[in-house]
C-alpha cells in the first residue's frame, strides 16, 4: 500500500466510481483530512479526533465498499483513475461521498422526513468531501451527481423512489447554497454528535434521487 500524497493535482476531467474494500484506508485517510474542515470553527481537536475514530475508520469504509445497503464513491482524475479499479495502486483521491439506503437512525430525522416526504425509505447522502488541494474544480460537483444516481439505483433495486436528503451543520452557509444549487431545500432540523458534543444541523431534502438538477458551483 502507498502512502496518500498530502497533495493531489489539479485533474483534467473527473472520475466518479464505487471504491474497492481495498481502498479503504486511503478513504479513511481522506475522511481524516476533510471531516474537520466541515466542523463550527473553534470545535475542539480532540473532539473532532474521537469521532473520526469512532465512525471513520478503514474498517467502516470497507463494510460501505461491500454492503448493498450503501454506495460508497470516489472521485478521481479520469487519466489515472480508471486503473485504480482494477489495481492495488491507488490513485490520489480527490473527493469521496457515502450514500445510505433505509431508515434514518435519529429520531429528528425520521419525523422531518415523514412529515415532509412521506414514510421511508430513504437514500442519506451521508457523507460527501473533497480534498482541500481539489477544491474549486468541480469534484463536488461530481459526487453529488454519482451519489444522486447511485440513491437512484438503490432506490429502484428495492422498488422505491426514495427521496434523497442529508444533514449539515447550521453555521455552514457555504455548504447549505451549494445544496441549493443541486435542488435540496431544507426541510427541518436536527441536533447531531461528533466526540460526544451536540451540534444543530438542518436537514435537506430533494424529491428524487435524479442527478442533473441545479446548476454547478465551483466547488
Amino acid at each position: 500500500m502507498t502512502t496518500p500524497p498530502t497533495a493531489v493535482p489539479r485533474p483534467a476531467s473527473v472520475l466518479v466510481r464505487p471504491a474497492r474494500a481495498a481502498e479503504a484506508a486511503h478513504v479513511a485517510w481522506l475522511a481524516a483530512l476533510t471531516f474537520p474542515l466541515a466542523c463550527p470553527p473553534g470545535t475542539p481537536v480532540a473532539t473532532m479526533a474521537a469521532h473520526v475514530a469512532a465512525h471513520l475508520a478503514p474498517a467502516d469504509f470497507r463494510a460501505w465498499a461491500v454492503s448493498d445497503r450503501h454506495a460508497l464513491l470516489v472521485a478521481v482524475d479520469e487519466a489515472g483513475g480508471r486503473r485504480g479499479a482494477t489495481s492495488d495502486d491507488v490513485p490520489p483521491l480527490l473527493g469521496y461521498a457515502l450514500v445510505a439506503f433505509g431508515e434514518p437512525a435519529g429520531a429528528e430525522e425520521r419525523a422531518v422526513l415523514r412529515a415532509v416526504a412521506g414514510p421511508g425509505p430513504y437514500a442519506e447522502l451521508s457523507k460527501i468531501y473533497v480534498h482541500p488541494e481539489a477544491l474549486g474544480g468541480g469534484v463536488a460537483a461530481h459526487l453529488l451527481d454519482g451519489a444522486a444516481a447511485a440513491a437512484a439505483e438503490l432506490g429502484s433495486a428495492a422498488g422505491v423512489a426514495a427521496p434523497l436528503w442529508l444533514g449539515t451543520n447550521g453555521q455552514n452557509v457555504r455548504a447549505q447554497a451549494f445544496y441549493r444549487k443541486h435542488g435540496f431545500e431544507v426541510a427541518g432540523t436536527r441536533t447531531y454528535d461528533v466526540g460526544g458534543v451536540q451540534h444543530d444541523d438542518v436537514v435537506m431534502l430533494r424529491a428524487t434521487g435524479e442527478p442533473g438538477t441545479g446548476a454547478r458551483p465551483s466547488a
